[in-house]
This record gives structure tokens, sequence and C-alpha cells, in this order.
């Protein structure tokens, strides 16, 4: 079961949560935008600009045009009323999965567990190039995974484990 499947929380609440949590834990600017396939949140904080981009689902995948017939175990074309019900509720999962997300982060900073810096580190965006840590830096640890062939094993001492 996926987390907040069935939730019933909208979009534009669980948007107006995450810009209230980031508030509460300091932030000072919170933008939002929402285009074709994606939503993004950015917000400074920590004097840090963080930015979230969330995937949304395509509203004319067969997941929510169609559906099973339960006693035919046939596929069926729901209806445009029907389709669209299942998309947004796919939307409102996603939003509340953020919500969470951003939730647990700041609580783990706010408990000492980590840094802010640290929580964030992949959404965190590089002023100069106006990407976020995690597009540079993604493409070029898998390079270097794919250069291993292989992923090694878990090796690390206590002492190197301190941060």
């Amino acid at each position: 079961m996926t987390y907040a499947e069935h939730t019933t929380v909208s979009v534009e609440k669980s948007r107006a949560e995450i810009e209230y949590l980031i508030g509460r834990y300091g932030a000072t600017h919170f933008a939002y935008m929402n285009g074709p396939g994606k939503s993004v949140i950015e917000f400074l904080a920590s004097d840090r600009r963080v930015r979230f981009v969330l995937p949304l689902p395509d509203p004319t995948d067969k997941k929510f045009t169609h559906k099973v017939d339960g006693r035919s175990g046939t596929l069926k074309t729901r209806s445009s009323d029907d389709a669209y019900r299942a998309w947004e509720q796919a939307c409102r999962q996603r939003w509340r999965a953020l919500c969470l997300a951003v939730k647990a982060k700041l609580e783990t900073v706010r408990a000492g567990i980590s840094s802010f810096e640290s929580e964030f580190l992949a959404h965190i965006v590089d002023p100069a190039t106006n990407r976020t840590v995690g597009e540079v830096m993604l493409p070029i640890l898998a390079q270097s995974y794919d250069a291993i062939g292989e992923s090694r094993p878990l090796a690390i001492s206590y002492e190197e484990a301190k941060p």
C-alpha cells in the first residue's frame, strides 16, 4: 500500500501545510509553480535556496483511464469523470508524501540528528548554476558506481563514520 493512497486532503491543503511548516522552521521565502507533469516548490531557509520537483502522474495513463472489471477481469474504459478523479487522487497522494518528507527532514534538523545542509543537500540550489546538488551529483555518482561494476561491501569503522 502506498503512503496516503486514499487521502482526502486536497493538493492545495498539502501545499499550504508545507508552506506553514517551512515558515514555522524559519524559512523566509516560499514559491510554488505548477506545470504539465510536475509541480515545484522552492523556499529560502538557513541561507540556502531549496527546490523540490514533484513529478505528477500523466492523466492519460491507462491506470487512470481504464480499470479492471471485477467480474470478468477485462480492462474497461473509465468515464472521463472517473479518470479525472483517479488521477486527482494520485496527485493528492504525491503531495501528502512530499509534505511528510519535508516535515521529517525539518524535524530531523530540529532534533539535532542532522544539519539542515545534510538533510536537504540534494535539493539545495547552487546559485551559480540554478541546478540542485542532486541534479549535478546524481549522474556523477551513477558513473562512479558503473565504473566500479559492483557495490563495495560496507567496511567502515566507527572512527570513519564520525561527523
